[in-house]
């Protein structure tokens, strides 16, 4: 198992858990310990603290993958129904 070490400067160290202390109500112990946890980025740890979730970015698509991506869905659907309407026999099956 790999260990995670990082470098940061004392001063940086410093200030980050005065952020933490000062935008939440851990203790200077378990502020150290949350900013271990994820890996000294501060604004982590407060969001966290706040039960803000990470934002899952959308990869940008352009026009025509999204148009293929709607036609995709949109006969997908519409076999799932012919389907059910098949099995209910409201239909005759065309194959």
């Amino acid at each position: 198992m790999a260990d995670k070490i990082s470098f940061i400067e004392a001063n940086e160290f410093n200030e980050k858990l005065q952020i933490v202390l000062r935008q939440t109500d851990y203790t200077e112990e378990i502020a150290k310990q949350k900013l271990t946890d994820f890996n000294w980025d501060h604004l982590a740890v407060i969001r966290n603290y706040l039960g803000i979730p990470e934002k899952k970015t959308q990869p940008i698509v352009s026009v025509n993958q999204e148009i293929y991506k709607q036609l995709r869905n949109r006969h997908n659907n519409n076999m799932k129904e012919y389907y059910v309407r098949v099995e209910k026999g409201e239909v005759k099956k065309l194959f």
